[in-house]
Order: structure tokens, then C-alpha cells, then sequence
């Protein structure tokens, strides 16, 4: 059980003392070494201007792609949307910076998730937990950050 979250004849939960307790916990998971690797990691696909470059192709890339699949595979541009998307992915994935981003971005999810897990099962079995996203996707592929954080994807 969470501190501050100690119930009483009445059932009643410390509001205040589960807050701080979650507070707590958040600043852990940010202190923790897989929250430092994907910062280090983010930073060096910021920095890294070839890196960028392509980031911002998979982004034109990736929406001319979705205009695309509106319409389907039957879209006269579908299948050569679809393959600029996977060679600019290949090509950011060629990156050491990209791949140990994608793979802190993955740990740091996992941990997320598990963290998450465990507070729902300790609450109730039957609390339903969002699907991990890095279990099977995110990043760069799937639509995901890439690290592009705020300086462009878009």
C-alpha cells in the first residue's frame, strides 16, 4: 500500500498523502538512470543535424503517406509513399544516436508501464492497463516521437 493512502473505519483515503506519495514516486522514475539515458540520448538526436535532416523528410514522408492510406492501397502513390517512409527510417536508423534513443525510449516506456501495472493490480485485478506502446511500437516507425521533441517533426 502507498503511504498516506491508509484507510480508516470509514474508508476514507488521505488525499493529500497519496499525492505527495505519487509526487514522490514521478520523481523517482525522473531521477532513475532509464529517465537519464533518454535524456543523454534525446539530446544527441537534437544535436545531431544530419539526424534531423531526415527526421524532417520522415515527416513530410510520413504525412504523404497518411494522405495515401485515406484511400487506400488502391492510391496510385500508396505503395511509393509507403516505401520513402521505410528507406528514411532504414536510413535514420543507421544513426548510433537513433538506435539507443529508440532503445532508452523503449526501457523508459517499459518502466512506465510496469509502474503503472502494478499500481492498477494493487488496486483491483480488474482495472484494465493501457497496452504498453513500446512492447510493440513507438518511435520512429510507428509514428512516435523519433526525437524530434519541439524543435520539428511537424
Amino acid at each position: 500500500m502507498l503511504p498516506g493512502a491508509e484507510t480508516g473505519p470509514a474508508e476514507t483515503v488521505d488525499m493529500a498523502g497519496l499525492l505527495t506519495a505519487a509526487y514522490e514516486l514521478g520523481d523517482m522514475i525522473i531521477n532513475s538512470a532509464d529517465a537519464a539515458d533518454y535524456e543523454y540520448w534525446k539530446n544527441e538526436v537534437a544535436a545531431n543535424q544530419p539526424v534531423q535532416e531526415l527526421v524532417r523528410q520522415f515527416a513530410k514522408a510520413k504525412e504523404l503517406f497518411e494522405e495515401c492510406q485515406r484511400f487506400g492501397r488502391f492510391h496510385p502513390d500508396f505503395h511509393a509513399a509507403k516505401d520513402k517512409v521505410k528507406e528514411i527510417e532504414g536510413q535514420l536508423a543507421e544513426y548510433e544516436c537513433v538506435r539507443n534513443f529508440k532503445a532508452a525510449e523503449k526501457a523508459l516506456d517499459d518502466l512506465l508501464y510496469d509502474v503503472s501495472h502494478l499500481i492498477a493490480r494493487a488496486v483491483s485485478e480488474e482495472i484494465k492497463v493501457p497496452a504498453n506502446e513500446g512492447k510493440g511500437g513507438g518511435g520512429c516507425g510507428s509514428g512516435g516521437s523519433c526525437g524530434c521533441g519541439s524543435g520539428g517533426c511537424g
